[in-house]
Parts: structure tokens; sequence; C-alpha cells
């Protein structure tokens, strides 16, 4: 890999770190490092999409208002990284300790993740976060681990 493919991938990754810092810090100026200022995320949460920084910063909101502390953690981030676009898709995790107490472990999601190097810096323009269905019931299947075997033509 080149030398300059591999900085690009590292800056990458550092900015999927300043995720974690951020919602753990529960600093949404953090968090509003990592994005572009018209990002497009198609997250869990209504509505089906958000655009600008703004709004995506929204979405985070009741996390803070809810967790006294939060826990967020990503695994296996893959990363396809060109001179200009990147493209990489992760599992992550939210969980903490809820304002009343409770402590919750949360679900694994999947996240893909779209980056733009703007001025230097690699930006998600474009996440989108998901969870399995169950086509017959309607229902998101959330106690998927990413880690434990998968059915035969799946993995």
């Amino acid at each position: 890999m080149p030398a300059q493919r591999e900085a690009d991938e590292a800056g990458i990754r550092r900015q999927v770190d300043t995720i974690v810092e951020g919602l753990q810090a529960k600093d949404p100026d953090v968090l509003k490092q990592v994005y572009a200022t018209d990002i497009v995320s198609f997250d869990v949460e209504p509505p089906l999409q958000t655009v600008g920084v703004a709004a995506k910063l929204r979405n985070w909101a009741p996390v803070f208002a809810s967790f006294d502390t939060v826990t967020y953690e990503v695994r296996r981030l893959t990363l396809a990284v060109g001179d200009e676009v990147a493209f990489g898709h992760a599992f992550a995790r939210l969980g903490g300790r809820l304002k009343n107490g409770t402590t919750v472990t949360g679900m694994w999601v999947r996240v893909t993740y779209g980056f733009r190097k703007i001025d230097g810096t690699w930006l998600i323009t474009h996440d989108q976060v998901s969870v399995p269905l169950d086509i017959v019931s309607g229902k998101a299947v959330v106690d998927l681990e990413p880690d434990a075997p998968q059915p035969p033509g799946t993995g």
C-alpha cells in the first residue's frame, strides 16, 4: 500500500475513533468535527433521511439526554480508500448507564460510511445505520453478534 494511501486510511480511522470519543464524552462539538456540513444520513431512528450536520447532531441528542454515561464500540471497520473518496463499513454498539440507573448493553447495528477528502480532511458525507429485519414478522432482529458464527451463505 502506498504511503499516502496508508496515511489516508489512518486519518479515516482516527475520524471513526473521534466518533467514539465524542459519543462517550457526550460532546456534540467533537462529533461535529467528523461530518461534512451537508452530510446525508440514513439512521435507525426517524426520519428516513436527515441532511446537514445540525440535523445529524439532533439525532444524537436523545442519546445525550437519556444516558448518564455512554459506551460506544466499533468492530470490524473495513475501508476502501481512493484519492478523494472512501467508503467503509463496520458494526457498532451503543450502550451505557441511563439516567434512571439502568445499564444498557445495546444492540449491534450495521454502519456504512461515505467519506470525502475536503480541504485535506476526511469527512463523513453519508452514513447509514441499519439492523437486520425478519421479513415474516416485520420486526428488527436485534440479538445478533458480529463475532458469532453466521448461518451458511451469509458470512
